[in-house]
């Protein structure tokens, strides 16, 4: 069976009256509070859209009712579906969401381990390019950063140092562990150097602990600017070969872009209409950015609350080893060192 890669554009999302009221009514109660919780409108959209392709996947793959079933969240805060929601002789998805720059996406697979991170390249904010990564020295191993500082100029080792960072995320996704997850442990061996839009690359391996890993890595563009990784575990049930023992591979899937129309096609609302959730969705602030969130903890000095900045997190849940509260962590670290 097939598994699934959807994308959606939330930053080109200008939601109306009725698809924002529509939309909040076809999520659980507490997601929907949850959503209204971000400062931000552009990671309110997001959210929503990540919680709307969850339903979407499990209605279509599943074949449940959009309202005849239950996510949940482990202790981590990761979304999951109950096996008991599952119909009996249905095999089981496993899924994972990210949202971050200007799409929400969601990767699909059934019986089998999954994680998806999104990156979008963009500049440091008013730090420089090497300040930054002076910042971030602990997150990749000298191999990795040997093959960031080598791609070129600012921008090329910007992008190649958030392409290596989609693929941790990814996989420290995939398994759910958490914030204290060293991502020492984790090296990839990036191939090709250079990806263009349009195609899926498998070519990149992992290593764990120095030891190679049986997991394959789907790595594609969004766009020119979004690079999208999905760590894939080894599948519970393999179909064979003619020989009887040989592992077909399924061909790498593209990202399919949904329009807000395909997000809802099998939405049924579970909740009444709330009129004020549209009045607090207008009253939210513009974009922000992980860079002018960083300055922000410069800014107000080691005393300023991380929870802030953890609380824009991906629609991963904690499991996903946010990049906004270890971007706060290295920066407050930062701060301790200069005395700022």
């Amino acid at each position: 069976m097939e598994g699934v890669r959807w994308a959606f554009r939330c930053g080109s999302w200008v939601p109306t009256r009725s698809e924002w009221t529509l939309a909040a009514r076809c999520v659980q109660q507490e997601e929907k509070e949850r959503i209204a919780q971000f400062v931000f409108a552009k990671d309110a959209k997001s959210a929503m859209a990540g919680r709307l392709l969850i339903r979407k996947l499990v209605c279509e793959k599943m074949g449940l009712a959009w309202d005849g079933f239950r996510l949940e969240r482990t202790a981590r805060g990761k979304p999951f579906l109950p096996r008991t929601s599952s119909t009996p002789g249905v095999t089981h998805w496993n899924f994972n969401v990210s949202h971050q720059g200007d799409y929400a996406v969601l990767a699909g697979e059934p019986g089998r381990q999954v994680g998806v991170d999104v990156m979008k390249t963009s500049r440091p904010g008013s730090s420089s390019v090497q300040e930054f990564f002076r910042i971030m020295n602990r997150q990749f191993t000298d191999l990795e950063w040997r093959n960031i500082r080598k791609a070129g100029s600012d921008w090329d080792q910007l992008d190649m140092f958030y392409r290596h960072w989609a693929l941790k995320e990814s996989f420290i996704k995939a398994i759910g562990t958490g914030l204290g997850f060293d991502l020492q442990r984790v090296e990839f061996h990036i191939s090709p150097n250079q990806m263009r839009e349009g195609q899926v690359y498998r070519q990149t391996r992992m290593y764990l602990d120095s030891e190679a890993e049986d997991w394959t890595f789907e790595e594609s563009l969004l766009d020119k600017d979004h690079h999208v990784a999905v760590a894939l575990g080894k599948p519970d049930i393999s179909t064979a070969g003619e020989d009887g023992g040989t592992v077909c591979e399924a061909p790498p899937l593209s990202f399919t872009l949904l329009s807000f129309s395909d997000l809802m096609s099998k939405a049924t609302p579970l909740l009444e209409e709330d009129p004020a959730y549209w009045e607090r969705f207008q009253s939210k602030k513009g974009k922000a950015n992980i860079q002018q969130a960083i300055s922000s903890v410069c800014l107000r000095g080691p005393a300023f609350n991380k929870s802030l900045l953890f609380r824009r997190s991906r629609d991963g849940g904690p499991a996903g080893a946010k990049m906004e509260f270890r971007l706060a962590v290295a920066t407050d670290a930062l701060q301790k060192h200069t005395n700022m």
